[in-house]
């Protein structure tokens, strides 16, 4: 009984330990509190394709930031599994070292931190190619954007 009872608080606080590590490693990558791989600025400017009217150049660039986008994605998924198999190979001990797996955390925060800024910079680097009124397109948006996300905001109070 004393045995399940240690079990289970491990297993809770390595819970602790993958939420505290993990979470940041999901939001660069589906969406949340600031956007995909890129963050917002990706995720403006990957939504107006269609209205940017985009000129060869550009249009490599943005092939360029889409395929970077897209292997951000993938080697974060390959992160989070890496910090998966390391809590469930110490919970697989009789007394998992919960600092090894945060560790393994902080490593992988870190990794897709850099991973999310090189694909930000990349879009960055696109959006640096527009013109006055395809960057306006790309403003208009981010305020519609900002506007909804104020409502939705002011709703839930």
């Amino acid at each position: 009984m004393k045995q399940s009872f240690a079990a289970r608080l491990a297993a809770l606080a390595a819970v602790a330990v993958v939420g505290a590590s993990g979470s940041a490693l999901a939001q660069p990558f589906h969406g949340h509190h600031g956007g995909g791989a890129g963050g917002d600025v990706a995720m403006a400017i990957a939504a107006l394709k269609g209205q940017l009217n985009l000129n060869t150049s550009q249009q490599q660039m943005w092939d360029n930031a889409a395929a970077a986008t897209k292997a951000a994605h993938q080697q974060g998924r390959a992160n989070f599994q890496q910090l998966h198999d390391a809590l469930a190979a110490e919970l697989a001990k009789a007394e998992p070292d919960l600092a090894a797996v945060a560790a393994v955390g902080d490593n992988v925060r870190a990794q897709n931190m850099a991973l999310q800024k090189q694909v930000r910079d990349g879009w960055l680097a696109l959006y640096a190619t527009f013109s006055p009124d395809q960057k306006a397109i790309v403003r208009d948006s981010i305020r519609a954007r900002m506007a909804r996300m104020e409502q939705f905001r002011q709703q839930r109070q």
